[in-house]
C-alpha cells in the first residue's frame, strides 16, 4: 500500500508540463502586457467640452469600437494565432538548442583556454616586470621632495 501511494506521488511529481493545465481566467499572470495593450474607448477618443456630437452617436461609436475591437482581436487570433504560436514555439526552441549546444560550450572553452593564457602571463608579469618595478622602486625610494617658501 505504501509502495503504491509513493509511486503515486512520484507520477504526479513527474507530470509532464506541457500537459499542465492553464488559467483560462488570468491568461497574463506575469503581466507582461500589463501597461502595453489596454487600449480603451476612451483612450483613444475623447470629445472636448462644448465640442459634443449627440448622445447617440457617442453610444453608437462607444459599442462599435468596442465591439469591433473585441471580434477583431478574436477573429485575428483565431486565424493566426497558432501558426504564430509555432513560429514562436520553433523560434524560441532555435534559440534554447543554439544556447544548450552552442554558446555555454564555447564559453566553457573559452574560459579554460583563457586559463592557460592567464598563467603565461602571470608568469611573465611576475618574471619580467616584478624586478623592474621593485628596482624602480628602490631608486625612487630615496628621492626627498622639500617645499620651502622663498619670500
Amino acid at each position: 500500500m505504501a509502495e503504491e501511494q509513493t509511486e503515486l506521488e512520484e507520477r504526479i511529481i513527474i507530470k509532464d508540463q506541457h500537459t499542465k493545465e492553464i488559467d483560462l481566467v488570468n491568461r497574463d499572470p506575469k503581466h507582461i502586457n500589463e501597461d502595453v495593450v489596454k487600449v480603451d474607448f476612451e483612450d483613444v477618443i475623447a470629445e472636448p467640452v462644448g465640442t459634443y456630437s449627440f448622445d447617440g452617436v457617442w453610444k453608437t461609436s462607444y459599442t462599435t469600437f468596442t465591439v469591433s475591437k473585441y471580434w477583431c482581436y478574436r477573429l485575428l487570433s483565431a486565424i493566426l494565432g497558432i501558426p504564430l504560436a509555432v513560429v514562436w514555439g520553433f523560434l524560441f526552441a532555435l534559440i534554447s538548442f543554439c544556447h544548450i549546444w552552442a554558446v555555454v560550450p564555447c564559453i566553457k572553452s573559452y574560459l579554460i583556454e583563457i586559463q592557460c593564457v592567464s598563467r603565461i602571463y602571470s608568469l611573465c608579469i611576475h618574471t619580467f616586470c616584478d624586478p623592474f618595478f621593485e628596482a624602480l622602486s628602490k631608486i625612487c625610494s630615496n628621492v626627498r621632495v622639500a617645499l620651502r617658501k622663498e619670500i
